[in-house]
């Protein structure tokens, strides 16, 4: 039907139509589309194209223009538009307005082929191993899609537009890198492309040793998908904020709430609890829903944001537990039992959660960090800091990472070595300038080194800022009074006085 009225198309056409509807966004080879059509019959590869021209012409464009099926570059064919049917529910239908959806509603990436830029092609094999392992990391994640590894190998060797291959594959994002090999030493460059407005969100250069090819291939899969998950979770949420108000579906929900979540105040946070709580209720299978409740409930408590300590945590573990239910090879839901554990006064128990996260996903980043906060809630601070390094290395951008830095910082003093636990404080500063809490650890590493002027400095910022939100450091007073005692005498000999 087209306006209310008939269309007739042939028999080959429809069964190509219905192939592709079945699979739409997805890449279908011209092998797996004359097997739809001609199943029992032997026929020349032309008459593909002309029954896809056929249905094109049937179709026409879309309302931006654009062709209802993509063709890609020595792969086959996509279908383009959004596919619903009037029973379908309310997260199937199409966007309020009638408007067809060219994009997946959850976010998608492509990792097209690292260029090998080292001027010798027998080094071919190692950016295309790098890439491959890439791919291979992404896909653990469940926040986004990932293209496979035929449909974005097709490109290679190609002189590639990044929004056109976005396009073709139907695909959000675009991860593209080099690989550049001199000697023993790799450089490897990597970045991530918002093809919706061809602009740039993230990118990074690694520089190391080649000891063992394959190694390098797993950290620098490891360290890149780290550090791209986070970009993806802050990137998708911002346009849910400013989209309609019509049919809401959870999962709208979760995105608004993430947006408002990655804030990380006062105000953005109760309000992104509320849409999370009303996610909970209108779908409560969705499990991203609960892990999300029970991050920002951790959250509130953290920050001292809560009027009802002991019942916001108790719904935070309530929400994480329903998440791990839901979903238990999530290793979101794992955290989010860890982080609302580390809060709720059981250490222990963050530390199981936060080991299960990482067993699920190793470079998990955040599974490192809630580690680390556990391992040093409960009195084990060597360890802390070295869960805390992996896990900022894995994810140098994330919002909250100024908590984690000073989190690091802290495990670092108290393991006795003043000077790292000075440059993780430093760290935090530059990402928070005005946080009053930061300055009560950089005037104890400034006095654990002998430095007291600048120590006193430091006391002197603590005095002009207001305490507007609290330390995350709760859990840590309540079980190591020996450290706090450490604490105190460092600050005295700063200059602070009660």
């Amino acid at each position: 039907m087209r306006e209310d009225r008939l269309v007739a198309v042939g028999h080959k056409g429809l069964a190509l139509l219905h192939a592709m509807l079945r699979s739409p966004g997805q890449v279908l080879s011209k092998a797996a589309l004359m097997e739809a059509a001609w199943a029992d019959t032997v026929v020349e590869d032309s008459n593909l194209s002309v029954q896809i021209a056929a249905l094109r012409k049937l179709l026409g464009p879309q309302p931006d223009g654009s062709e209802w099926i993509a063709t890609v570059s020595r792969a086959g064919y996509r279908f383009v538009g959004s596919v619903y049917t009037p029973e379908s529910s309310v997260r199937d239908a199409p966007p309020a307005g009638g408007q067809p959806a060219n994009l997946p509603d959850r976010p998608s990436i492509v990792v097209l082929p690292f260029a090998n830029v080292s001027g010798d092609k027998e080094q071919e094999y190692l950016a295309d191993g790098i890439t491959e392992d890439i791919i291979t990391t992404l896909t653990r994640f469940r926040w986004f899609r990932v293209t496979g590894r035929n449909s974005s190998f097709a490109y290679k060797g190609q002189s590639i537009d990044s929004k056109k291959v976005a396009h073709e594959l139907g695909t959000r994002y675009v991860l593209e890198g080099s690989v550049r090999r001199s000697g023993q030493h790799l450089r490897i460059s990597a970045q991530l492309v918002d093809a919706a407005s061809a602009s740039q969100i993230w990118a990074e250069r690694y520089e190391m040793e080649l000891k063992e090819a394959f190694a390098v291939q797993d950290a620098i899969a490891e360290r890149v998908a780290g550090a791209i998950e986070p970009e993806l979770l802050k990137t998708e949420s911002l346009p849910a904020a400013a989209r309609h108000s019509g049919n809401v579906t959870a999962w709208d929900l979760v995105r608004k709430g993430t947006w408002h979540f990655h804030h990380v105040g006062r105000d953005t946070h109760l309000k992104a609890r509320d849409l999370f709580r009303r996610a909970c209720r209108l779908d409560p299978e969705l499990a991203e829903a609960h892990i999300w409740l029970a991050r920002v409930s951790a959250g509130v408590i953290a920050y001292g944001w809560s009027d009802k300590a002991e019942q916001d945590i108790r719904e935070g573990l309530d929400a994480a537990l329903k998440a791990i239910q839901l979903d238990e090879r999530n290793p979101y839901s794992h955290y989010a039992l860890a982080i609302c554990s580390a809060y709720a006064n059981a250490p222990e128990q963050a530390v199981l959660a936060a080991e299960k996260a990482i067993e699920i996903s190793p470079s998990f980043a955040l599974g490192h960090l809630v580690l680390g906060m556990g391992q040093l809630f409960r009195g084990s601070a060597g360890e802390a800091a070295s869960s805390l390094e992996r896990g900022l290395t894995l994810n140098p951008h994330d919002p909250q990472n100024f908590v984690w830095c000073n989190l690091l910082a802290l495990a670092s003093l108290f393991a006795g070595k003043a000077e790292d636990a000075l440059g993780a404080a430093v760290k935090a500063r530059k990402l928070r300038p005005a946080w009053r809490p930061i300055f009560e650890t950089l005037a104890c590493c400034y006095a654990a080194l002998g430095r007291l002027q600048e120590a006193g400095l430091c006391i002197d910022q603590m005095r002009q800022l207001e305490e507007l939100s609290a330390d995350a450091l709760g859990p840590l007073r309540l079980r190591n009074r020996h450290w706090m005692d450490e604490v105190a005498s460092l600050l005295k000999k700063a200059g602070w006085q009660e």
